[in-house]
């Protein structure tokens, strides 16, 4: 028995392997190389430009007019982008998209450090972005099945989540030392020059089996198609409002940092990077945690448990007035929001029909990403009158709210989850007859 036992540990991969294992594929190491030094440098922006927002204006409703500015456009736009996604070349469409996005903060830099910038400035290069992130984010998403396997597409969505956050981990520390020292014009210089190891990457990529490309039916008729195949699929459609919420009630919590981190806790730009950074420990814990995964089933059960850790971590935040419970809090609120992220992200990838993926890709980004500034204006407007913690909390509790909704209509589409799951190719019959729990 104990002979048997150590064959068997033997046998199991070790963990590193498990956890990493889409980085046997040349293409996805050149593509997460360059992405982790480009996201430094964004969330280096990210952090810096708040900052001069708010010591430009003092105004919570000015955040949060930005933060509408950068993400309205992918709300509105992002069904076009993937749609672009699923008809055109998604290499040369990044490379396009990065290149626009250095261009921008090349010129967002020049502006600051020769004072020549107005917040009405901001709010138009903000837009531009977000117009760029529109077309970029499907691509990426969808471009990650041709840079691997497809059974190892779950583990790269975890990575890429990891990447991402490890780099907001690195960024908004550097950016609050950055701002303090030498100001926010060096912030947005340094992410600019940091997108030249991205395009380097994209490149250099070899892409020898690229996505079929969808071009029958008129531009139009293929929207309408994405629409309607994620209306008529309870399981994405649920996996698709439980995200709009959290992104309209909870994740705008992020706008009001510089309040809370100035105001409530009394800490300046130091401490709104590590209260950013401390987020994003958090998120790149629970990126790590999916990408220890090997298959899909479970999943639905973590996105409701995330969601509603997501909530009330936000709540407990909101009416924290001690900077060290604040920063530990946000630990927790980082991993749940990642969790419930990624593991969204992959069940719809786990159940899209291939010649859908970039638009069912771009439904999620509106929700994810396109709500986002309604939830920044609704919340900076909100902060104005009642209060930054008082906002913060209703938020937890809207996320507390969906969370039940999630886990108590969940198992009415389980089975139409399972079929998804097994027509694309994503899990076989066999993983979910050893597991009669699958997709819980």
């Amino acid at each position: 028995m104990a002979h048997e036992t150590q064959v068997e540990e033997l046998a199991r991969p070790h963990w590193s392997r498990t956890t990493f294992r889409s980085l046997r594929h040349r293409n996805f190491q050149l593509f997460l190389s360059g992405q982790m030094i480009s996201l430094i440098g964004t969330w280096m922006q990210t952090v810096a430009q708040s900052w001069l927002v708010y010591r430009m204006t003092g105004s919570s409703l000015l955040l949060g007019t930005v933060a509408f500015a950068s993400q309205f456009p992918i709300f509105v736009l992002a069904p076009a982008g993937g749609l672009m996604a699923d008809r055109w070349n998604r290499q040369k469409l990044v490379i396009g998209t990065q290149t626009a996005s250095m261009i921008l903060a090349f010129i967002l830099a020049a502006m600051t450090l020769t004072n020549h910038l107005t917040v009405w400035e901001i709010v138009v290069l903000a837009a531009l972005l977000g117009v760029v992130n529109a077309i970029d984010i499907p691509a990426r998403q969808t471009f990650l099945i041709e840079m691997v396997s497809r059974e190892n597409l779950m583990n790269a969505i975890a990575l890429n989540s990891s990447m991402f956050n490890g780099a907001r981990i690195v960024g908004p520390a550097v950016a609050g030392i950055l701002v303090a020292t030498i100001g926010e014009g060096w912030c947005f210089f340094a992410n600019a020059v940091s997108y030249i190891a991205v395009i380097i990457g994209l490149f250099l990529m070899r892409i020898e089996n690229p996505a079929e490309r969808e071009n029958e039916q008129s531009a139009l008729d293929n929207l309408v198609e994405g629409f309607r195949f994620a209306r008529g699929t309870p399981p994405i459609w649920a996996l698709l409002l439980l995200i709009g919420l959290a992104s309209l009630v909870g994740m705008p919590f992020s706008v009001l940092m510089p309040i809370f981190a100035d105001h409530v806790l009394h800490g300046g730009a130091q401490a709104l990077g590590w209260l950013m950074g401390a987020t994003g420990v958090g998120a790149l814990f629970g990126a790590l945690t999916l990408a220890t995964r090997r298959g899909v089933r479970g999943l639905a059960r973590w996105v409701a448990l995330s969601a509603g850790a997501f909530g009330g971590s936000l709540i407990i935040f909101g009416y924290s007035r001690w900077y060290w419970v604040s920063l530990a809090i946000l630990v927790p609120t980082g991993y749940a929001m990642m969790l419930q992220l990624a593991c969204t992200n992959t069940l719809i990838q786990a159940m899209a029909p291939d010649r859908l993926r970039g638009r069912l890709m771009a439904l999620y980004t509106m929700m994810m990403a396109g709500m986002a500034p309604f939830g920044a204006l609704f919340a900076g407007a909100l902060a104005h009158k009642l209060g930054a913690q008082f906002t913060v909390a209703l938020g937890g509790a809207g996320c507390l709210a969906g969370a039940y909704l999630f886990w108590r209509y969940w198992p009415r589409m389980r089975d139409a989850a399972r079929a998804l799951i097994l027509a694309s190719g994503m899990a076989d019959r066999e993983s979910f007859e050893q597991a009669p729990t699958a997709g819980n």
